[in-house]
């Protein structure tokens, strides 16, 4: 089996529980970070399955940030091409314009621990049917994007065509990612002027919800190996 693709899209991200839930699935992992000058994305057919990942910018950036059109085109062509991609916040949003949908800021800004609540076509999804019907995960977030037309709502997760999920929610943080986020956005801003959540609240979710945010996050990718295994030639 080819390794499944990593991207970063923010300096900001250390790729929380995938490498070490994907080592468990028996898969080698490829890492590229796309914010780097000169940096290239790989074939898609060296890859057996590509999860691109969150990032403190807005989708549409792309002359301040020309990374994102890279990240975009290789997504679009993915799709095309049937490789298993999962999109997480960032990755999502960039999934859901390579789709030719429209990012727009969302009512609310979310973060920290949050419901999310599943819809009757979760339950045979081969990556969300895990998810409980309440399920408390981590949310760090702005922007929002409609359904492509062709896109089944699960959850918050998007999925466009049968190998490809776009997920809002971060199934992905864990303990260790979580606490330098927040001593990079803490010493920044305000965080509950500017988000509706303190560091200290947003550690107090923590203490009762991480335990089963990673055990989900590994889960899910997980599944997603599995996924890709499977559509691996």
């Amino acid at each position: 089996m080819k390794p499944v693709l990593l991207v970063r899209n923010d300096r900001y991200e250390s790729f929380g529980v995938a490498p070490s839930a994907l080592a468990a699935a028996d898969v080698d992992i490829l890492t590229v970070d796309a914010t780097a000058s000169g940096t290239d994305l790989p074939p898609l057919d060296e890859v057996s399955g590509i999860v691109t990942f969150g990032g403190t910018v807005n989708v549409d950036q792309v002359h301040a940030y020309p990374y994102l059109a890279r990240v975009r085109e290789f997504t679009a062509e993915a799709i095309e091409r049937g490789v298993p991609h999962l999109g997480i916040c960032l990755g999502s949003q960039i999934l859901a314009r390579a789709a030719g949908m429209d990012v727009v800021k969302g009512p609310v800004r979310e973060v920290g621990f949050e419901p999310v609540r599943t819809t009757p076509d979760a339950a045979a999804d081969p990556l969300l049917s895990t998810l409980g019907e309440d399920e408390m995960v981590f949310q760090w977030h702005e922007d929002t994007h409609d359904l492509p037309p062709e896109a089944t709502l699960l959850a918050t997760a998007d999925p466009i065509g049968e190998v490809a999920w776009g997920i809002q929610f971060h199934l992905e943080v864990d303990a260790w990612e979580l606490e330098w986020w927040l001593g990079v956005a803490d010493a920044e801003v305000d965080l509950e002027a500017v988000w509706g959540k303190s560091a200290e609240a947003i550690r107090a979710e923590a203490a009762q919800h991480m335990g089963r945010q990673e055990e989900r996050g590994r889960e899910i990718l997980r599944r997603f190996a599995d996924v890709a295994r499977e559509a691996s030639p």
